[in-house]
């Protein structure tokens, strides 16, 4: 059986996109924040935010502004699943996501594991009206 080295809790250290042509961007900053778990029951787990969100007026988790939930969602990625590792990808079966359109799809990552550093990476994808890759490099907590 090979060593699974996903499995544990990691933390966002970043997260950038690159367009075709060699331009970079951070979707929710150079500071974004978050986690991502792998078990070893073969699920997984992942969300990552902007660390200034705003909170809600109201303080009512469910009586935000259409304003304030707008922002809320813009401001923040996760989704869940089952996922099979592979050695150089990584597959999540997608159950829940704040982004609908990933309910039931797989989505591939390209692994690289460094020590205790875990890079994961998309190929080309639709992000923000552009193919893109998106870059998240992890530290195992």
């Amino acid at each position: 059986m090979t060593l699974n080295p996903l499995i544990g809790t990691w933390r966002l250290i970043s997260w950038e996109n690159r367009s075709l042509d060699g331009q970079i961007s951070y979707p929710l900053g150079k500071d974004a924040v978050g986690y991502i778990i792998y078990n070893q029951d073969g699920y997984m787990f992942v969300a990552i935010m902007r660390p200034d969100r705003a909170t809600f007026a109201a303080g009512d988790l469910l009586s935000g502004s259409i304003e304030e939930k707008a922002y809320a969602a813009g401001t923040y990625v996760s989704y869940c699943g089952r996922y099979e590792f592979r050695g150089d990808t990584v597959i999540h079966h997608v159950d829940l996501s704040l982004f609908p359109n990933w309910v039931g799809v797989d989505q591939e990552r390209l692994v690289e594991v460094r020590g205790d550093r875990l890079t994961l990476s998309s190929r080309p994808i639709l992000l923000g009206g552009m193919q893109q890759s998106a870059h998240l490099i992890w530290e195992r907590v």
